[in-house]
């Protein structure tokens, strides 16, 4: 076994039984790693950056959940042990190298190792957001999925001028208005499909949990540095929270159609 008993679970849960039709996801919300991989051969400070989680972007979905009254599901490991939106057979799902930095501990991992941090961590997490969407099939209520992610204010020295990118790939029902309403806001740069884009090769969540359910839903993007303390993050929660309701009531016809039974991940 990965994690040792003592060690925390993989995820969080937040209001399972929230009356909101929203459902939050966020699948780089921890740094944590297991004991038994020695932080990956890392210094803390290395775990510290964003090669190692998506800084904020785990309280802004705990707060905008509490805000919306909606079920909220976060990952607590580090994307560097494994990660949780890339499809597990893609280069990047146990990153050998992140940006400018090599992972000793990522180097030749075996297969009956990396199933090992799969059945550990990965699994777990979506099976736990594919049981609670299940449900909330059955029970006929509408669910729009919201991914949080966040993005660093410079990549390999490039500056993103960004505050808030709006990600989606085949379905915009939720990201073209939501897209608008951001923009409307009149302090914000908005990034569509910027500085990233949902794609079936970069992607596991929106694609396995969104479209392939048919379920409307929007991956979200935002600059580090407007969310790196709890000031920034209370403050981006409750202008999602604000804005989020509006693209239901703007666009409720297209969001209601029944959801498909979702086919098996890849």
């Amino acid at each position: 076994m990965l994690l040792a008993q003592d060690e925390v679970a993989p995820l969080e849960v937040q209001g399972p039984d929230g009356p909101s039709p929203f459902f939050i996801i966020c699948d780089h919300a921890g740094r944590l790693i297991p004991r038994a991989l020695e932080a990956l051969g890392l210094p803390q400070t290395e775990l510290e950056r964003h090669i190692a989680w998506d800084i904020g972007a785990g309280g802004v979905a705990r707060r905008l959940g509490a805000a919306l009254g909606a079920h909220t599901v976060w990952q607590r490991y580090s994307r560097l042990v494994i990660d949780c939106n890339r499809p597990l057979d893609a280069p990047d799902s146990i990153a050998r190298r992140s940006e400018q930095t090599v992972i000793p501990g990522n180097q030749n991992v075996a297969p009956a190792d990396t199933e090992t941090r799969a059945r550990a961590i990965f699994h777990p997490y979506h099976d736990e957001i594919r049981t609670a969407l299940d449900r909330r099939r059955d029970e006929g209520r509408l669910t729009v999925l919201i991914a949080m992610h966040s993005f660093t204010p410079v990549f390999l020295e490039v500056p993103r001028p960004w505050h808030v990118g709006v990600l989606y790939n085949r379905d915009s029902r939720v990201a073209k208005p939501l897209l608008q309403f951001l923009r409307d806001e009149g302090d914000l740069v908005v990034g569509d499909n910027q500085p990233y884009a949902v794609g079936d090769l970069t992607d596991y969540s929106v694609v396995n949990h969104g479209e392939r359910r048919g379920l409307p839903h929007v991956e979200l993007e935002i600059r580090q540095d407007l969310i790196a303390d709890e000031r920034g993050q209370e403050a981006w929660a409750q202008r999602l929270a604000r804005l989020l309701p509006l693209v239901i009531s703007s666009t409720s016809s297209t969001l209601t159609a029944p959801q498909s039974k979702p086919a098996p991940p890849e």
